[in-house]
């Protein structure tokens, strides 16, 4: 009897301790992000998500469309905060209130939507706000906790913060800290994180860290190998992402939460528009951190303990991003702006490689170039004006269009704008430079796109986000004149 209950205490042991390597398993997500030229449908994106098994998404504000679209599908989803919306939120609990039940409560309950954590900003300290939103934060996340509380969502609606790896500083992982301005608030966002049982969000892209220094070593950015691992003490760094997520670890350990939940709110590797910036790259990265990330060994500060989540960046191209950044950020995107996949990419989700976007409805397989009959020396302004109004961001040193030559060029742009103008016949005229062709003028790797033949309600789907925005404020100054 007493070996049969031994046997039975040794598989019960093995069974919890099972149980909790499970519970380290990251959860694989995505970014999906709205600023596009060509919108498909939130509903042909949701069927996307459920395709490809993809159970967590995150998205940027609180579209009514998006959000109404993933009404049942059983999606986690993150819902975003502008930032530009912290001042009135850290300002006003009235204002709390009314953007908790319009973007969260809303959504609840049977057959509604996921909704598991509240982005309070994205990337609110960002070095290049200097400062802007940062006295917001705090005050903002204390209003909405206490919407939340009235709304009697607060146990399983968290809110969280996004903040860039700029946040932190070390030349080794060991030695990270917060950067000192940040020290005083992000002591107190930790503090309050953990005691409301929320995880620590955070952005890491090697790929800048390649293109913004020349000097940054190619392979240390993928997950092959690398012939410059970084030292630091016992421990070695083969990969940046590894070498970041732990300087993260020692900063938020410096502030007495070293086992804090870390959760990637965005990661990713873009597919053209720069150098390093191509299909090859992007698929050896993301391919090569999914890898890393599902065989649960962490990283030397974390053994075993991989992030949490990870939120891809992004899900869909976005052709109507700044690109003050760099002309690559419109091209993130695992799948282009229709829902095609862009390279061969296992999610590790149990569904072999990516599929595509299903039943897309093009608009006519026809293209606007430069007339091969006219003089274009005087074409300057119009590419200008194209370009300023469509995506010509491929035709940048290092993207894919880069090598087509002068009339390529023009042509590539002017087909840019026809697109984005839903082919309307006006729109290919440039003063009589451009014409009409039957023919796909696309060379090579360069594509000259066809747009989706979208209906009227994309307009409003863009717009949703800043529908609430809008409310907000005009109902704070409606109290205020009371």
């Amino acid at each position: 009897m007493a070996k049969t209950h031994f046997k039975f205490a040794a598989f019960l042991a093995m069974v919890l301790l099972s149980s909790s390597v499970l519970m380290v398993e990251s959860g694989i997500g995505v970014n999906w992000g709205t600023l596009s030229l060509h919108k498909l449908a939130p509903s042909a994106v949701v069927d996307l998500l459920k395709q490809n098994k993809i159970e967590k998404v995150k998205l940027f504000d609180a579209d009514p469309d998006s959000l109404n679209a993933l009404r049942g599908s059983g999606i986690q989803v993150m819902v975003g905060i502008p930032n530009e919306m912290l001042s009135v939120l850290s300002s006003s609990t009235d204002a709390c209130d009314l953007w908790v039940s319009r973007n969260v409560s809303a959504y609840l309950g049977k057959g509604g939507v996921d909704i598991r954590y509240v982005a309070v900003g994205n990337e609110p300290f960002l070095t290049s706000y200097s400062g802007q939103f940062q006295s917001y934060v705090m005050p903002a996340m204390l209003n909405l906790q206490q919407s939340l509380a009235k709304a009697n969502v607060a146990n399983f609606v968290k809110l969280v913060v996004p903040c860039n790896a700029d946040a932190y500083e070390s030349s080794l992982p060991s030695q990270g800290t917060f950067r000192p301005e940040l020290t005083q608030i992000m002591t107190q966002i930790v503090s309050f994180l953990n005691t409301n049982g929320s995880p620590f969000v955070v952005n890491i892209y090697p790929f800048l860290s390649l293109y913004g220094n020349s000097d940054f070593p190619q392979d240390y950015a993928f997950f092959g190998g690398t012939n410059h691992a970084v030292t630091d003490g016992a421990n070695v760094y083969y990969n940046a992402f590894d070498g970041n997520f732990d300087t993260l670890v020692a900063a938020l350990s410096k502030l007495g939460y070293g086992q804090m939940p870390i959760v990637i709110g965005e990661v990713g590797w873009p597919t053209d528009g720069a150098i390093s910036a191509n299909l090859t790259a992007a698929r050896a990265f993301n391919q090569g951190l999914i890898n890393h990330v599902v065989r649960n060994q962490g990283t030397p500060l974390r053994p075993g303990v991989p992030p949490m989540d990870i939120y891809l960046f992004s899900l869909l191209d976005e052709g109507a991003k700044s690109i003050l950044p760099g002309t690559f950020e419109r091209h993130w995107g695992i799948f282009s702006f229709d829902g095609q996949a862009k390279y061969s990419l296992n999610l590790g989700l149990g569904n072999g490689l990516l599929k595509n976007a299903r039943d897309v409805q093009y608009l006519p397989s026809r293209w606007c170039v430069a007339s091969p009959s006219r003089d274009l020396s005087g074409v300057a302004n119009h590419m200008k004006i194209a370009c300023s109004n469509a995506d010509c961001t491929t035709l940048n040193y290092g993207g894919s269009c880069n090598g087509i030559g002068v009339k390529g060029n023009i042509s590539y742009a002017f087909n840019s704008y026809y697109q984005a103008q839903k082919q309307n016949s006006k729109s290919c005229d440039f003063d009589g430079l451009g014409v009409v062709t039957f023919l796909d003028p696309s060379v090579g790797d360069c594509r000259f796109l066809v747009g989706i033949d979208s209906t009227s309600s994309s307009n409003v789907e863009a717009s949703g986000g800043q529908v609430n925005f809008w409310i907000l404020i005009l109902w704070c100054f409606w109290i205020y004149i009371l």
